[in-house]
């Protein structure tokens, strides 16, 4: 029945053969070709220090018993796996590797996004975007106190000496190089493209406070709202915070924090928008309904300024701190000039 079958299609046995080693091979080829792509150049030894053959692998299975509670940070961003190497020397403390496979390089770089600080360590400069505007600090690798914290395509990688020593942070620097070299440098998430660096040119955007995040814990540390999830963020959303500032002419600092969100459809954003004003601000009238065609953004005034949002189709743009209630509906009105660079029109 088979051969019967291969010619009706108009194949003989042998034509068939051939056809399915040609497809086998093009597909083995495709495979190995994926694989030499996210191989890593991991030196079996750097200085004085040697690797173990194979790494400890970390799921989200396990994550926990690896790390305990800072585990919720790399599951709140789309986690694979992590692997763990330790360097280890005779009279030198170890050295920590680890690397954090994840689903896309947006989740990588999220994770760097969660501190700016340190040393910039450029490993290839050529690795800054030329395509688009870096909105957040173009470095893909910090360092600073022994520790080394590299965004390369979808790998997350903190490299760690227990005791920084000149050997030490030239083996760490070393071990960065080499594993994030030849590899992929894809842009910034895009959704940062939303932020302006300066709105009506009295408010300034703190590029190095900015977060890539989508997952409610991680906004808490950048600016609490609440210890439930009154947003409904997920692994499908994914969304930016940052503060701007205006200094005045008296000196005096204020700073608000602008916040933006986009979910998988309009339905989604709605029902967290529904949410948010009801756990927010309860206090307040009520005046949106999903599906509706009622007004999709307000300002109110509470106690730490002004507070505004607006709706826009499957985003949520959000301001808090505000000093009046006219420079709430600027910051918005002007990061609503940006939302087709973020292909969020919908």
């Amino acid at each position: 029945m088979r051969g019967r079958f291969n010619k009706i299609r108009g194949y003989s046995n042998t034509t068939f053969s051939m056809v399915t080693i040609i497809v086998l091979s093009s597909l083995l080829g495709g495979l190995t070709t994926l694989m030499e792509e996210d191989k890593l150049n991991l030196p079996k030894t750097i200085g004085a220090w040697t690797r173990p053959d194979s790494p400890q692998i970390i799921t989200s299975e396990n994550i926990f018993d690896y790390m305990d509670g800072a585990g919720e940070l790399y599951l709140g961003y789309r986690f694979d796996h992590l692997e763990v190497y330790e360097y280890t020397a005779d009279n030198q403390d170890d050295i920590l590797v680890e690397l954090y496979f994840m689903k896309s390089s947006d989740d990588a770089f999220g994770l760097l996004s969660q501190d700016w600080g340190g040393d910039p360590v450029d490993f290839d400069p050529s690795s800054v975007s030329k395509a688009t505007q870096n909105i957040a600090p173009s470095h893909r690798a910090l360092y600073g106190g022994g520790l080394l914290r590299i965004w390369s395509d979808n790998l997350y990688i903190r490299i760690m000496a227990y005791r920084e020593t000149p050997q030490s942070k030239e083996a760490v620097l070393s071990l960065g190089q080499a594993i994030a070299e030849n590899r992929k440098h894809p842009p910034q998430a895009q959704l940062l493209q939303i932020l302006h660096l300066t709105v009506d040119s009295d408010w300034k955007l703190r590029s190095d406070r900015i977060a890539y995040f989508r997952s409610y814990l991680v906004l808490n540390s950048f600016y609490y709202l609440s210890h439930e999830n009154i947003l409904n963020l997920d692994l499908s959303t994914e969304a930016v915070t940052a503060p701007y500032e205006n200094i005045t002419t008296t000196g005096e600092r204020k700073r608000v924090q602008f916040l933006f969100i986009k979910y998988e459809n309009p339905e989604r954003s709605e029902q967290a928008l529904d949410n948010f004003l009801k756990a927010y601000l309860p206090e307040h009238k009520k005046d949106f309904t999903p599906g509706s065609t009622a007004k999709s953004s307000n300002f109110y005034e509470v106690e730490d300024g002004w507070l505004g949002y607006q709706l826009f189709g499957k985003c949520i743009a959000l301001v808090f701190g505000c000093p009046h209630q006219e420079s709430a509906q600027m910051i918005i009105n002007q990061m609503a000039t940006n939302l087709s660079k973020i292909g969020a029109v919908s």
